[in-house]
């Protein structure tokens, strides 16, 4: 491929390198050379985007030397941010119980619980917003707020993108969504609200409230109730007659047989396997949703 002699040819075939990475490291190279291809410019204006683009060649490199880099440094980074992988088992029953050893069903299940929080921040940010520049739509603030409004929307992708990736294992964007070339900040403005992006972002956080409300639901319902059937027998034990555990007393409880107390905890344990087995199915459905949203909308 020959060498680009504008800025946005450089762009355009570091794209057309990286067409078939994630899209996650496609939007931060994009960011990344725009930035420094545009600040070495700025830094030497009389040098025109010919004369600069065959120098940077040298130094910061070809599109294709970039696209390695940016590929071999992600196996690097990812291998280092990502918990070891658990020992592979050879059994069902072995992947089954292996669970309880993937830091990752931990991370999961506890973002189910907390989404409930996020998702009501997301829903109530979405809707006072929109309210807002709706109601201030016929008056220059009013313009000014939609425009700062939005423009939050995509911080607030950026931070759930981080989160998303910490605690589901779904890589997502470090950099700000990669911004079409334009003359001014009007352009930059209106590519703001054309960015399918942008609105893919707004939908995210309006289902992260019924989303939110359903992980914390059932994942403190299924720890509710495996934590008590698992801990039967100790709070048997340790119960008096007033204190009712379920349909049964302290006392009723006690004079359970062995066996029952047995049952009833090995359900327990095993309702806590399944518990997080649905955590790791939940980070696997919901970063592709946020994948979708927060970073391929519209592609």
């Amino acid at each position: 491929m020959s060498l680009p002699t504008t800025i946005n040819q450089y762009l355009d075939q570091l794209r057309s390198e990286l067409s078939s990475a994630d899209p996650a490291l496609l939007q931060d190279a994009l960011y990344d050379a725009e930035e420094y291809l545009r600040s070495e410019l700025a830094a030497h204006p009389r040098e025109g985007e010919e004369a600069l683009i065959a120098r940077i060649a040298s130094t910061y490199g070809r599109p294709s030397e970039v696209a390695d880099i940016y590929r071999d440094t992600e196996v690097t980074v990812t291998r280092a941010l990502r918990p070891p992988p658990p020992k592979p088992r050879e059994s069902s029953l072995g992947r089954f119980f292996g669970i309880v050893s993937d830091p990752r069903a931990y991370a999961a299940l506890l973002y189910m619980l907390l989404s409930v929080l996020t998702g009501v921040f997301y829903f109530t940010w979405a809707s006072a917003g929109l309210a807002l520049s709706l109601g201030l739509s016929l008056t220059i603030i009013g313009v000014a707020f939609f425009i700062l409004f939005m423009a939050t929307v995509r911080v607030l992708s950026l931070v759930e993108g981080r989160i998303v990736e910490v605690m589901l294992g779904e890589r997502m964007p470090r950099r700000p969504a990669y911004p079409a070339p334009s003359n001014g900040i009007i352009e930059r403005i209106g590519q703001l609200f054309i960015d399918p992006r942008t609105w893919g972002t707004l939908i995210y956080q309006v289902l992260m409230l019924p989303l939110g409300i359903i992980y914390f639901t059932v994942a403190a319902t299924l720890l509710a109730i495996g934590l008590t059937l698992a801990g039967t027998p100790l709070l048997a034990l340790l119960s008096a007659g007033t204190i009712m555990i379920g349909p049964f007393t302290g006392d009723e409880l006690g004079a359970l047989s062995i066996p029952v107390f047995a049952v009833t905890s090995a359900f327990g344990i095993l309702l806590l396997f399944v518990t997080l087995h649905l955590a790791r199915g939940v980070a696997h459905v919901h970063g592709a949703i946020a994948k979708h949203l927060l970073v391929k909308w519209g592609e």
